[in-house]
């Protein structure tokens, strides 16, 4: 049986510090990037290096960044990417990324939904498929769920 102490140590948290009111997020301690290069990204794509192309937008993606001019511009450059593969070697693309990267590539992937053109929207569905194959619904969920957006 329980023992009566009559404490009231328990009603000295001040749980108005919790309220959603006063969140702020910690920006200061995460490093943002301004972007990947278009220069660089057009130089890989001009050699056919497709894959390395997509490894660099993903590694220098604008993630946290406020800016939507840095963020359109890196969107831009990222279906661009995507839009030079062949179908049959997107499968191979996305064996050669890490969980990280395809998360970031899935972002690029609903990013690029919400600005359909009649040439994207039948390969972003195919990147989603492959992406999805190799990282489930997990990554869906990360994407649709993360505060950093690209």
């Amino acid at each position: 049986m329980a023992k009566n102490t009559n404490s009231n140590a328990f009603r000295r948290i001040d749980v108005d510090k919790y309220s959603e009111d006063n969140y702020k997020e910690d920006v200061e301690n995460e490093t943002i990037t301004e972007g990947p290069s278009e220069k660089e990204v057009m130089s890989f794509i001009t050699q056919n290096k497709q894959i390395d192309g997509l490894k660099y937008i993903l590694a220098n993606s604008p993630l946290g960044n406020k800016n939507p001019a840095v963020r359109d511009a890196a969107l831009t450059l990222a279906l661009r990417v995507m839009l030079s593969f062949k179908t049959s070697q997107i499968e191979e693309a996305v064996k050669q990324l890490d969980y990280e990267q395809r998360d970031i590539l899935m972002k690029y992937i609903y990013r690029g939904f919400e600005v359909p053109n009649e040439k994207s929207s039948a390969q972003l569905l195919v990147w989603h498929d492959r992406v999805f194959n190799h990282s489930g619904v997990g990554s869906v969920v990360r994407v649709l769920t993360d505060k950093k957006k690209v």
